[in-house]
């Protein structure tokens, strides 16, 4: 029996979670849950200048908004720097690695020359092999012995197998002359420690690998699988940046884009199941692996999220609909929802949902049953209010009043005052729409009648008349 699948996210809390990085969340959650085992979330705040506590809030917002749960409390890589140096510590005293009393002067001027020369900037430590009667009383780093001969081998689920000579590799520093851990060896004890199979994260820490790999290695440790997964690109081709507008999460929630349609786009963003586009987590969760991950960046296309959004909104249930429309006003700093404008909105969703590509549209559409009397028309409702329509309605009205209130008798009534009054519906249609929802563009007259109900109806038509 094979050991339990464990992938894990680890953002840096220095700002908002980025677009790149939920997919990387995504991609982690989808194949660890598809395959029953653990996704684990760790906080890389080592960087305590820019590290903030609204920073890591918004990641947690943003991963619980996408639906993205995590296995456990999240991790906290800050707490764990004195298990980062204890290994650094067994390294060195197992002779993998060694103390570099070199000053970072002199390292920097052995590179400006080496540079002007044309010559590698490769840093080889004189104190590598140095016996340590000789380590002076100063500052050191430790540093890892590099292998210096051979190939480091990467064999990447996405990428296939990278090579990399290991005369290109320094040792690299473990240990920083005050005695604190670099990343590069925090993330590779937090790794091992917490049991992470398979390591998927963008290929610009592909690089890494190589050397991470070191540690691993001198450690006696297995190495991850791992897959290192094409960056994202704007419509323009070049890194997704802020100059392409939205790159948080939480703002594609403000826009009001439901959380399933985000984690459609997202999953195919770079992964691809045959051709389908649309599809439900459910058949993501089943459908998830890694050789269906493309080499090439994605590109990020609005008009494709919107048209997932709006298969996702006809889709959804009622029920679920209601409750991402709340979320979308609070997240849009909006007013919530009244009970009875929520009670309203679910009765009303079955003819809101169909070519609704987000909330904001959803709920332009169910403006007719979010307001209350009297209703004010927008500028291009009103010019269906003149005189001659007010007319038509104060006579359509009484046709109502005993009208068995259903679709067919609703139809028929309305047919016969046209044809006694020698008009077409869709000269009543926009005076209607206008009287019953302030707005030229709704839902169908009918529906809006029979969500309201024959009271309100009747009151809305009687106020626009008068």
């Amino acid at each position: 029996m094979s050991d339990p699948i464990v992938t894990r996210f680890a953002p840096s809390p220095t700002g908002y979670l980025h677009i790149g990085g939920a997919r990387t969340a995504l991609f982690n959650w989808l194949y660890a849950r598809g395959r029953g085992g653990k996704f684990l979330l760790r906080i890389e705040d080592t960087d305590r200048a820019r590290s903030t506590p609204e920073a890591t809030a918004a990641i947690f917002q943003g991963l619980q908004w996408l639906g993205l749960d995590w296995d456990g409390d999240a991790i906290s890589q800050v707490a764990r720097v004195d298990r980062h140096a204890e290994v650094a510590h067994t390294l060195l005293d197992a002779g993998k690695a060694y103390k570099c009393f070199s000053p970072q002067e002199e390292i920097t001027a052995f590179r400006e020359a080496a540079r002007a020369e044309g010559r590698s900037t490769l840093f080889r430590s004189p104190w590598r092999d140095a016996d340590p009667a000789t380590h002076p009383d100063a500052p050191f780093v430790v540093r890892i012995k590099a292998p210096q001969d051979g190939e480091t081998i990467i064999r990447d689920e996405v990428q296939g197998e990278v090579r990399i000579r290991n005369d290109q590799l320094d040792d690299m520093v473990l240990l920083r002359s005050d005695g604190t851990p670099v990343y590069m060896l925090a993330v590779v004890v937090d790794d091992h420690d917490m049991g992470v199979t398979h390591v998927i994260r963008g290929d610009d820490h592909l690089n890494n690998a190589a050397r991470q790999m070191m540690i691993y290695d001198a450690m006696g440790w297995d190495v991850p699988v791992y897959a290192h997964i094409p960056l994202i690109h704007g419509p323009d081709g070049k890194k997704l940046s802020k100059r392409h507008g939205a790159l948080g999460v939480e703002q594609y929630e403000a826009m009001g884009y439901p959380a399933a349609a985000m984690r459609n786009y997202l999953a195919r963003l770079g992964w691809s199941h045959g051709d389908d586009e649309y599809f439900t987590t459910e058949q993501a969760l089943d459908w998830f692996d890694l050789p269906g991950i493309g080499k090439s960046p994605a590109r990020f296309d609005t008009k494709k999220l919107e048209n997932l959004s709006g298969q996702h909104i006809a889709a959804a249930a009622d029920n679920d609909l209601v409750a991402g429309a709340a979320g979308y006003l609070a997240a849009a700093g909006q007013d919530p929802l009244s009970d009875a404008q929520v009670e309203g909105l679910s009765r009303a969703m079955y003819c809101l949902k169909e070519r609704a590509k987000n909330f904001p549209e959803l709920l332009e559409k169910a403006e007719f049953i979010l307001a209350t009397r009297p209703i004010a028309p927008d500028e291009k409702a009103a010019k269906q209010l003149d005189d001659v329509s007010r007319g038509i309605l104060a006579e359509l009205t009484p046709h109502l009043q005993d009208v068995s209130w259903t679709r067919d008798a609703l139809e028929a009534a309305m047919a016969a005052f046209g044809e006694a009054k020698s008009l077409k519906f869709g000269k009543l249609a926009g005076p209607l729409r206008a009287a019953l929802a302030g707005r030229s563009v709704t839902p169908s007259v009918y529906d809006m009648m029979l969500v309201l109900g024959r009271e309100e109806t009747l009151a809305r038509l009687g106020d626009a008349a008068a």
